[in-house]
């Protein structure tokens, strides 16, 4: 499947891609245009952050731009520079869908796109665009307006009861890694294959966010689950691979039926006409809209394993977690570890973010010299999900450091500005399992929220 490619027509050969590519997938000459060895491309998306090498209208004249615009299919209204590396777009199937009045048109997006999406319409970097997103996804004629965040929450009363599991039973291999990141899992899969149980079996939020919606949220809306179009909206270009992968049809139907980045919403917002500042803010529908700050900080590295300590500690311990703030799993780029003192028992986490520095740690674990570990969170990109490939472009280098850490601070920021913090204190959650999923783990929630991992390449539907 195409997600990620590199135009040779463009290329100038800087191998600046090379030099960020997580997996070592970017081959060629220098000088020469490069090319993605599929078999190595975890499709993450950093080269087409990277990439300065671009046609334009100024540059090149607008026949030349306008050619390699529509071999894209990028709207007409786009006029920035298009780059040689870049993602397959999917908005056309979004567009069509949204102009299909047999279609219920169903929008969400993961906590990251909001602390981005602004800087598309010249907002400050970082600026959290929560209220206007879902106002704009009104305006363009979405159905209904869900939050991927409700997904998150959802995955750590999955998770951290596997994990309970896991560490108080002796079910399941320790250390357990997290499985949020297409990316990361792409990469375990055909790299370290014999490691794959060591793999949370909990789908991605975005794989039960489409799960959920076609399934409870068709029931409450009195619905068809075929009549439902899911659109995701990712700060990920892996997440179009990963909906895409032939097991994630729990539903009865694709769960997801397309990913768009968090660029392309801003396209299709101005190919729309809509004026994003002058939006007023507005609300998510529920119950598949509700969130906590858990679920928010997903968006950052560390904020899975953060969140999952604070509903882990209270499932463990029947008590109130002392405090929601557990900054020791916090941090930027690299493996990090903290001992979580839990009740009785201290846990043993780790942290990783940038897949380069995953290696050792596989390694390690494959040697058993980190067999005292429980839990280590991976996450593909820089900084987490925040420095998605699928994330606003930044021009100039100079501005990345400023973004990730805006992008990063405005993502805690509204996590300590929520007035529910922890996953399993979210009244929409408790609803699901009462209403639908009855318990975490149980019959209902493995085969709509858990999944399997293969050994070797993902096989896909399209």
């Amino acid at each position: 499947m195409r997600v990620v490619e590199i135009d040779k027509n463009i290329c100038t050969g800087c191998r600046e891609c090379a030099k960020v590519c997580p997996a070592y997938a970017i081959e060629g000459e220098q000088g020469e245009p490069q090319t993605i060895n599929t078999d190595k491309c975890v499709m993450c998306g950093q080269c087409v952050q990277k990439c300065k090498s671009y046609v334009s209208i100024v540059t090149h004249g607008y026949e030349a731009y306008d050619k390699v615009r529509k071999e894209r299919g990028i709207p007409e209204s786009v006029k920035e520079p298009l780059f040689a590396a870049h993602n397959v777009t999917h908005i056309d199937e979004v567009k069509k869908a949204l102009a299909d009045p047999t279609k219920v048109v169903m929008a969400s997006a993961a906590p990251a796109v909001r602390t981005g999406l602004a800087e598309e319409f010249g907002y400050k970097l970082g600026t959290l665009s929560n209220g206007k997103m879902a106002a704009a996804f009104r305006a363009l004629g979405f159905d209904y307006i869900y939050d991927v965040n409700f997904a998150a929450d959802l995955t750590i009363m999955e998770e951290g009861s596997e994990l309970i599991e896991r560490v108080t039973t002796g079910k399941g291999k320790l250390p357990m890694f997290t499985s949020c990141c297409p990316a990361w899992v792409t990469f375990l899969e055909r790299n370290y294959p014999e490691l794959s149980d060591h793999l949370s079996s909990c789908k991605s939020p975005q794989q039960m966010q489409g799960a959920v919606q076609k399934t409870y949220g068709a029931e409450l809306r009195g619905l068809k689950k075929k009549d439902i179009f899911n659109v995701s909206v990712m700060p990920c270009t892996c997440k179009e691979f990963e909906c895409s992968r032939e097991e994630m049809n729990a539903s009865g139907e694709r769960d997801i039926d397309v990913v768009i980045t968090t660029r392309e919403l801003a396209w299709l917002i101005k190919d729309a006409g809509i004026d994003f500042k002058s939006l007023k803010e507005e609300e998510f529908d529920k119950p598949l809209g509700e969130f906590t700050g858990a679920g928010e900080i997903f968006g950052a590295t560390g904020g899975v394993m953060e969140a999952a300590l604070r509903t882990g500690y209270e499932l463990i311990t029947g008590k109130e977690i002392p405090d929601v703030k557990i900054p020791s799993v916090r941090g930027g780029e690299g493996f990090r570890t903290a001992d979580i003192k839990v009740g009785d028992l201290t846990l043993k986490v780790g942290v990783v973010s940038g897949l380069k520095h995953v290696v050792q740690v596989l390694e390690d674990v494959k040697a058993g010299k980190l067999n005292h570990f429980h839990f280590i969170e991976v996450m593909t990109c820089p900084v987490g999900c925040v420095s998605g490939g699928g994330q606003p472009k930044l021009l100039m280098d100079t501005d990345k450091e400023t973004a990730y850490y805006n992008r990063t601070h405005t993502t805690y920021k509204m996590d300590e500005e929520l007035p529910i913090r922890k996953s399993h204190d979210n009244p929409s959650i408790k609803k699901i399992y009462k209403e639908f999923l009855k318990n975490p783990l149980g019959e209902k929630s493995h085969h709509l929220l858990h999944t399997h991992y293969v050994k070797g390449p993902a096989k896909t539907v399209k």
